[in-house]
């Protein structure tokens, strides 16, 4: 009795397991309609990457999914595609604002949903940090090309926008009472505030931009200091020089007195030799003058490539020996494997 029991339970369990398979077997995909009906897709609008859910009937082998904005594909993922449902995502390079969502199934028949891509603006490089007023500036970043207002941030100055792309945006920077500010730029979804902080030229103290500030000279030890209408960062010149192999030689300006004149930074675009480069920034003043070799007052300058530096000036401890100096120099260690020519331009102090 107890064997014939045992083995009517091992038909049983054998059964509903079969049938459980069965159950667990995936149906087969739902094929292309003549007739597609759409009741929804959620969410209504999203951002990039966002899980999307199109709901209907009818909706079986879709093979096309396109953003309308500029034609953004999306990947499709067949095994998210029943006939009531399909699973997708917002693609990442979708462009925001309002914008179609074009269907296209395996018999050719294209149907659409209406769809709010949603992106803050993005910044994330700038073609300068510098400006003086009119000058106009290029904003490198995402979600720029429904962008209608840039302010200067915590104001109400408006900035023109000269031109813009889903990746760009030029604007003309505006005469400013202010040392420096970010930018408030405003589309469709809101509002963002830039990182980048830019620096109002026309208030700063200047040392070098297009040629020496009046009272500034080429201060330079060695082969000397020489403006070049070639390679420059802002306007129209920089100043370049030649590190000599082995030569003990300074990049530099003077010969005024210049005292701390409630300076906040030191800035300055420079371009890089053959090979990364660390130079040593000092004056007059400094812990040990021209001598002075130090982290605080060393920075690492890549190759062939144009470098903003803003520095503050207690790191940089150039009136730590008295309230002023006449001699701001850029030192090298070196070089030692050949002669390396630097350029720098937009030299200033930022109060």
């Amino acid at each position: 009795m107890k064997r014939y029991i045992n083995t009517s339970l091992s038909i049983v369990l054998l059964l509903s397991v079969l049938l459980y398979a069965c159950d667990l077997e995936e149906p087969a995909p739902a094929g292309p309609s003549d007739n597609p009906q759409i009741s929804e897709v959620l969410p209504a609008e999203g951002v990039a990457n966002e899980t999307l859910t199109l709901k209907g009937s009818g909706l079986g082998n879709i093979t096309s999914v396109v953003f309308s904005s500029d034609s953004v594909p999306v990947y499709i993922n067949p095994t998210l595609n029943t006939d009531q449902a399909f699973i997708f995502r917002v693609p990442l390079d979708a462009l925001t604002g309002e914008q179609n969502i074009i269907f296209t199934n395996g018999k050719g028949v294209e149907f659409t949903v209406p769809f709010k891509v949603l992106g803050f603006p993005t910044v994330t490089e700038v073609s300068n940090y510098n400006f003086s007023a009119d000058e106009e500036i290029t904003l490198t970043g995402k979600n720029l090309i429904d962008v209608t207002q840039v302010l200067i941030t915590g104001t109400s100055t408006e900035i023109t926008i000269v031109s813009q792309t889903a990746t760009s945006l030029t604007v003309k920077m505006p005469a400013s009472e202010l040392n420096e500010f970010t930018l408030s730029i405003e589309n469709s979804t809101g509002v963002t505030e830039t990182e980048q902080v830019f620096v109002n030229r026309d208030k700063a103290f200047l040392i070098f931009t297009d040629d020496y500030a009046p009272g500034y000279m080429d201060a330079t030890w060695g082969a000397p200091g020489a403006i070049s209408t070639e390679v420059f960062k802002s306007g129209t010149a920089s100043v370049g020089k030649k590190y000599e192999t082995g030569t003990w030689s300074v990049f530099g300006f003077g010969w005024t007195n210049t005292a701390n004149d409630s300076f906040k930074y030191l800035s300055f675009w420079v371009k890089g030799g053959s090979i990364d480069l660390d130079l040593y920034i000092f004056s007059q003043q400094s812990p040990s003058y021209f001598d002075t070799f130090s982290d605080f007052n060393k920075i690492s300058v890549p190759a062939n490539e144009w470098t903003y530096f803003k520095i503050p000036v207690d790191q940089l401890k150039l009136w730590e020996n008295g309230p002023e100096w006449n001699h701001l120099g850029w030192r090298i260690q070196g070089p030692d494997n050949g002669d390396e020519t630097i350029y720098l331009d937009d030299v200033m102090f930022v109060r």
